[in-house]
């Protein structure tokens, strides 16, 4: 946001009174200033914009540097058609209300409208466009109504006047178009050739000037601020379902890991191994289904039901000395814990 002053300067001579602008010159200066006023004022809020009126016996500054709308509006309220423009007079008039600005910071800006042909001489627009360019004074002008005539003399001045391209020059001829909506479309608010071509829409959000309808402006607004915030709702809310569903495929693929190198180690073992295992396992499995049978007769049980387990497997002898051998060993730690039992139960 640009912080800037800025002096509107209006061609209200005689020659504003002609119709070849909608509705005529002088009614379509005044709309365009409105316009100009909205712009640099929503621009930044300590822009301040004044208004001068070319035309008569001497130029006339109807409203100083404000940002007050209702200052802007009471200033061109007593604004009549009279008499001559005064090009260059109204320009240093606009010069030494921009010198006495409030805010130093300010940048300065010249907005002047050419309505009737120009009485000064080339030579000394060129003059004048130089010591606005020293003294650094941005000019535009739009050039309207005697728009051929006047076109070589402002050529050479907004050319003695630019520096770094912030002076411009619109010509604007005559038509059916707004004089606002051309004002729009060029340079002077940023619009230039793109945005003439969409039909100006292309400096506004959304498409929509603030100026002339805030509400519509701030309710669209806010209608995408919605949208963006409920986007970012539904993005979050994704990205935690995707992350819960890996983390449970990471708990699966654990335990599935796990259960596979239960199995590779069962493989690695040898065969001997492979019994023994099995026999404590039914050992156990039989144990927590006889509840606390106690007594030779549950030995005998868990004996028969051993060797029965042994003659039931495919490719093992029963009689092998090493079944025989773990059978022994099995046998006599489970009288050794019968013993130790009783023994501590009689206690």
């Amino acid at each position: 946001m640009v912080l800037e002053a800025t002096v509107l300067v209006i061609d209200n001579s005689e020659w504003s009174r002609n119709g070849d602008y909608t509705p005529n010159r002088h009614q379509a200066q005044l709309d365009a200033v409105h316009y100009l006023f909205g712009v640099k004022t929503h621009d930044n809020p300590e822009n301040t914009v004044g208004v001068i009126a070319n035309a008569g016996d001497t130029p006339e500054v109807l409203v100083s540097l404000t940002g007050d709308f209702g200052v802007f509006l009471k200033g061109l309220h007593g604004l009549t058609i009279r008499g001559e423009s005064h090009f260059d007079t109204s320009i240093q008039i606009a010069q030494l209300v921009l010198k006495h600005r409030a805010n130093k910071y300010q940048k300065q800006r010249i907005i002047i409208f050419a309505a009737s042909p120009i009485s000064a001489d080339e030579k000394s627009l060129v003059k004048l466009g130089k010591k606005l360019k020293k003294n650094s004074v941005s000019i535009d002008v739009i050039n309207f109504g005697e728009h051929i005539a006047n076109e070589q003399k402002l050529t050479a001045f907004i050319e003695a006047a630019n520096n770094n391209d912030t002076s411009h020059l619109v010509t604007i001829p005559p038509g059916p178009h707004v004089l606002s909506e051309q004002i729009r479309a060029s340079s002077i608010v940023g619009g230039g050739v793109g945005a003439s071509e969409s039909g100006g829409d292309g400096d506004f959000e959304f498409g929509v000037d603030p100026d002339i309808d805030p509400e519509l402006a701030m309710a669209l607004r806010m209608s995408m601020q919605e949208e963006n915030e409920r986007q970012r709702r539904e993005a979050a809310a994704q990205t935690s379902s995707i992350g819960d569903g890996v983390v449970g495929n990471q708990q699966e693929s654990g335990a599935a890991g796990a259960q596979a190198g239960t199995d590779m180690e069962e493989m690695d073992l040898d065969e001997d191994e492979q019994i023994r295992r099995a026999i404590q396992m039914s050992l156990m499995e039989n144990g927590e289904d006889g509840g606390n049978d106690e007594g030779s007769g549950s030995h005998m049980r868990d004996d028969d039901l051993v060797a029965s387990l042994i003659g039931s497997l495919p490719g093992v002898d029963p009689n092998d000395p090493a079944v025989q051998s773990a059978l022994g060993s099995d046998s006599a730690k489970d009288k050794d814990g019968s013993r130790k039992k009783d023994k501590d139960e009689s206690k």
